[in-house]
């Protein structure tokens, strides 16, 4: 039986170590699964997105995001708007940890992964339009921050909000709320697979570097603390 917690964190810390699907608590409203990674980093981590081949596909409605698609068990998913939001508007402030696969140009698979932290995540009510509001990033392994510039953006989709931008990128993102003539973005994960899926200069060697192969991003209380932390 699993251990009421509010996040992967207070599992972790309840000796709940092996990684996988387990249900939290994060306030008073209806509990919900989430992915916990318990081995990255020290673990502790709830995973709110993940691609892995692009089998599942995210170019989905504003419905599709609030609430959240995809498979824990078969990889690729998105948490949900709504679930995120609850798990960031708590008192303790998020960690954001992004993990990107990058594959040889040689190869088509992934034979490096990079990641970039940052100090907290939060983002705003769907009133907001779900709002993104970063700090600044910590840690990196990746060759630049492609993230940060997304800071204050408004979520949209093709169906709802920034219906061009989301269109010609596929998939839900934070977009520029004050640019009305053309899309800039510096990353997108949740795009159109192998085409416009983007992280900036991933590999500034190489247009298609650019593409990561793979995608996680997930969260954990900035207080979390393990005898196993390592970078």
């Amino acid at each position: 039986m699993n251990e009421i917690a509010k996040n992967c964190a207070e599992l972790y810390n309840s000796d709940q170590r092996i990684s996988g699907v387990y249900t939290i608590y994060p306030d008073d409203e209806a509990p919900f699964d989430v992915y916990c990674d318990q081995t990255t980093a020290g673990g502790g981590w709830t995973v709110i997105q993940k691609r892995l081949n692009g089998y599942v596909d995210f170019n989905r409605t504003w419905d599709d995001y609030k609430y959240g698609f995809g498979n824990f068990l078969t990889g690729e998913y998105w948490l949900g708007l709504e679930k995120i939001r609850r798990l960031t508007e708590n008192k303790t402030d998020n960690r954001l940890r992004v993990v990107l696969g990058v594959n040889d140009t040689k190869l088509l698979v992934p034979t490096n992964t990079l990641y970039a932290e940052y100090a907290r995540l939060k983002i705003g009510d769907e009133g907001a339009k779900y709002q993104l509001h970063l700090g600044n990033i910590t840690n990196k392994t990746v060759v630049g921050d492609s993230l940060s510039y997304h800071h204050g953006f408004e979520f949209g989709t093709f169906d709802k909000y920034f219906l061009k931008c989301a269109s010609e990128y596929g998939g839900g993102w934070w977009y520029n709320p004050k640019d009305k003539k053309e899309c800039v973005v510096n990353s997108n994960l949740n795009a159109v697979y192998n085409r416009n899926i983007s992280w900036g200069m991933l590999d500034p060697a190489n247009a298609k570097g650019s593409r990561p192969k793979t995608t996680e991003m997930k969260i954990r209380p900035m207080n979390f603390s393990s005898n196993t932390f390592t970078h």
